[in-house]
């Protein structure tokens, strides 16, 4: 189907039918302007009438060729660039992508180094008996606030790469880092809270022997004080670990059986 604005005769007739009423209005006004001559001026009146006529029929004459070119309206061309900004220019929008693209480069590696930053302070927790002792609630995942970490620590562990990703993956990785901090210090905070409300009274008081046990292995200065400390508090933890009630990570087990073969006499290994 072709355009209306196509057909000369159809532009034509629209321009007539906007001409007649203004013809008619302008024999009226010179009507007027005669008889008001000696009063006013009539002619000053029917010169800008005349000018008047002429720009409105340039107008509409203007904006019917620029219909039968294929041309906007300079009123909608500002309206859609209003309503569409984008529109405007493809330049600009491939400039934006670029900025896009190369910014993530940027925020991959500070997110990275902050995701092994909390990765340190996450296994510095779990290989230190003493602070699974005093908060043990962080690793209790039916914990609200430590299972929340646990699922966002695997999630940016999951996205993260040796190389440089995607941009959309980087932001992913850089979200998923963030989530993770954030629930770190949340499960922290509530883990300080908690400290061992969570734990029987009668276990309780094993654990809190076991904290003051490890802790006197720490600060003594005496090789056979600390040897004897270790052996005690082991024993407690193991009394923990048959019950359930506070099973230690497998690397805070570790970390206290190096700690304990480090005060064997030299030649001796554990019975």
């Amino acid at each position: 189907m072709g355009s209306p604005w196509r057909n000369p005769q159809g532009a034509w007739g629209r321009l007539f039918r906007v001409l007649l009423p203004l013809l008619g209005l302008l024999g009226v006004l010179f009507s007027g302007a005669i008889v008001a001559l000696p009063y006013v001026g009539g002619v000053v009146i029917v010169v800008v009438w005349c000018a008047w006529l002429c720009s409105a029929v340039h107008v509409l004459q203007h904006r019917s060729d620029n219909r039968r070119r294929g041309e906007p309206y300079p009123n909608t061309l500002m309206r859609d660039q209003n309503r569409f900004p984008a529109r405007e220019g493809q330049r600009p929008q491939l400039a934006s992508r670029q900025d896009h693209h190369s910014l993530p480069n940027l925020d991959w590696h500070a997110a990275r180094a902050r995701f092994a930053q909390l990765r340190t302070e996450y296994a510095q927790f779990e290989c230190d008996p003493l602070a699974v002792l005093r908060l043990p609630a962080l690793t209790d995942v039916s914990v609200a606030s430590t299972g929340r970490f646990v699922d966002a620590f695997a999630e940016a562990q999951a996205l993260d790469t040796e190389t440089e990703p995607p941009g959309v993956h980087c932001a992913r990785f850089a979200g998923a880092v963030d989530q993770a901090w954030r629930c770190w210090h949340a499960a922290r905070d509530a883990a300080e809270r908690i400290r061992l409300s969570n734990i029987p009274a009668n276990e309780r008081v094993i654990v809190r022997r076991a904290i003051k046990l490890l802790t006197m292995a720490r600060e003594s200065n005496h090789d056979a004080e600390r040897a004897a400390a270790y052996a005690k508090a082991r024993m407690e933890l193991a009394k923990l670990e048959r019950s359930g009630t506070l099973p230690l990570p497998p690397a805070a087990t570790v970390a206290l059986g190096v700690a304990i073969r480090s005060q064997l006499p030299s030649g001796r290994t554990e019975g």
